[in-house]
């Protein structure tokens, strides 16, 4: 399960405190690692310090939580927190949106942008003035029937179970397929919950003439999560959203995780 040794990518703002609020309220669920980062370009002494300074700021913003605070240096932010993730052995990379963005939800900035097409480990992304509640609520898997969604059923079927909360499985109806055909990946889907990890999966599926209308309708519970598999055009070990599951990520109302390919 993901979340042993959590790196939040932390700027003086608001996405960057929704990221470091994301981030602790995972590794207290999960009682992993807590490494706060700040990335800053390179022959820059200047905003080498206010990266120190930032960082300063985080650990006021946690007060007693214990976590690590690095600093590091990088021509691009989200190269950056991909690399240093690899050094520390990070297994999660923890992100806000982007300045401007609605409220509640995601908005995808240059660091975000990069790490959802290259990173090599899994990648959560807080909506914008995101409060993350005590407890987990329930975790739901965004099925397309494809290898890279039928491993991950079983990868967020046992994280639900090690969690104690509900897994649903949830596909979207965008009237271009035969809606039969989608029910019946599903109930295929929910089955190979139950034979993974004897979980019984609720299941869903959200209708409508675009991404964002058919998640209009869908209920989310307080703690939820909201996971997607990468794209089967992954590098191996990578991170890779298409097109349609990057617009699920924009409209989700809760934080968005994305998988590598061949997580395990």
């Amino acid at each position: 399960m993901i979340g042993a040794h959590v790196i939040v990518g932390y700027s003086n703002d608001a996405g960057g405190r929704d990221a470091l609020a994301l981030g602790s309220a995972i590794t207290r669920v999960t009682g992993g690692e807590l490494t706060i980062a700040t990335i800053y370009p390179p022959g820059s002494p200047g905003l080498a310090v206010e990266a120190q300074a930032n960082l300063a700021h985080a650990a006021e913003e946690l007060g007693p939580i214990p976590a690590e605070y690095i600093t590091y240096e990088s021509r691009g932010t989200g190269r950056g927190l991909s690399v240093l993730a690899s050094r520390i052995r990070a297994d999660l990379i923890v992100v806000g949106s982007a300045s401007g963005g609605q409220h509640g939800r995601i908005a995808i900035g240059t660091t975000a942008d990069h790490l959802l097409h290259l990173s090599s480990e899994a990648v959560m992304v807080a909506p914008a003035q995101y409060v993350p509640p005590t407890e987990p609520g329930r975790l739901t898997l965004a099925y397309v029937h494809r290898p890279q969604c039928d491993a991950a059923v079983g990868q967020v079927a046992q994280a639900a179970l090690r969690l104690g909360v509900p897994l649903r499985l949830i596909t979207l109806d965008l009237r271009t397929e035969d809606q039969g055909k989608l029910r019946d990946d599903l109930a295929l889907a929910v089955r190979l919950a139950w034979e993974q990890t004897g979980i019984e999966a609720e299941s869903e599926v959200a209708e409508g003439h675009d991404v964002t209308a058919a998640l209009a309708d869908v209920e989310w519970l307080p703690g939820e999560l909201l996971v997607c598999a990468a794209s089967e055009d992954a590098q191996p070990h990578r991170v890779f959203l298409g097109e349609l599951a990057m617009k699920v990520l924009r409209a989700s109302a809760c934080p968005v995780t994305v998988l590598p390919k061949g997580f395990s």
